[in-house]
């Protein structure tokens, strides 16, 4: 179909102040996955740990603007690597999935903290981030309810005005 696939082994800047991660080094034992599924390998049977999961990074004024799909590298993993790729300033926002509607209290407070360490200022948890996980993250963040919500289809980030949650998740 004309299309062509290029590979990254690590963090690219696709156009100015707009990297892609690349894969993400499992540096904490954030387990954001299912662990049940399974890949036959040249080496036998192992366990799909989403090894190619990557994430978006806006460089901006006001901090880096983190974007994931279903973050099976772990939030914190993400981020960590996000400014270590890009630049050590602080996470203005991470948007998109985390995978942790299973994570335990402690698991979410531990998760919360590290966010706190890096000057998460906006965090919009979508899908498979789960709603308790999202208010947990929420009150362990010390984040208020406009700058940390559940997405919605039709939520919005904007640099300088925040989260707009729509009506749904105010």
């Amino acid at each position: 179909m004309g299309g062509t696939f290029v590979e990254h082994a690590g963090p690219v800047e696709l156009f100015p102040g707009v990297w892609l991660l690349g894969p993400i080094p499992r540096t904490h034992p954030e387990r954001n996955w299912s662990g049940s599924l399974q890949l036959r390998t040249a080496r036998g049977v192992v366990e799909d740990n989403v090894p190619e999961d990557s994430s978006v990074v806006a460089d901006t004024s006001d901090g880096l603007v983190v974007i994931t799909g279903c973050g099976h590298a772990g939030i914190v993993n993400t981020v960590e690597f996000a400014r270590k790729a890009v630049r050590p300033a602080p996470i203005h926002a991470a948007i998109g999935g985390y995978h942790l509607f299973p994570a335990t209290d402690e698991q979410l407070a531990w998760t919360a903290g590290r966010l706190k360490d890096v000057g998460l200022a906006h965090f919009l948890g979508a899908h498979c981030t789960g709603v308790e996980a999202v208010f947990r993250i929420r009150q362990l963040a010390g984040l208020t309810r406009d700058k940390a919500v559940v997405g919605a289809v039709g939520s919005s980030f904007k640099s300088g005005a925040g989260i707009d949650p729509l009506a749904l998740a105010r």
